[in-house]
């Protein structure tokens, strides 16, 4: 399965993406590369190995969900350039239609 220059600049435009010549060409050459590693992968046997998400054998690394002491609303906005009760305020960047 070839991924073509015309596939990659297809994924371009829905990305809306501007892409050179030279960049469609490179990733089209690339993505053929790593599609090509894919399918020597799925060559080799796994049967008998044990599904893993990760080969350091840690469980759970993140931090204790507690309630800890932090900035009052009031504190967390104290430097704000604009706030609105408690709210920071900022420029708007959508415009209506």
């Amino acid at each position: 399965m070839d991924i073509t220059k015309q596939e990659v600049e297809k994924v371009a435009k829905l990305a809306r993406l501007a892409l050179s010549e030279a960049e469609t060409t490179a990733f089209s050459q690339q993505l053929n590369q790593i599609v090509a590693y894919v399918q020597k992968l799925k060559t080799f046997s796994t049967e008998g190995v044990e599904p893993t998400s990760t080969v350091l054998g840690q469980t759970n690394v993140c931090r204790p969900d507690v309630v800890e002491a932090s900035l009052s609303p009031e504190q967390a906005v104290a430097n704000a350039p604009d706030a609105e009760a408690s709210c920071f305020r900022v420029p708007k960047i959508i415009q209506e239609s």
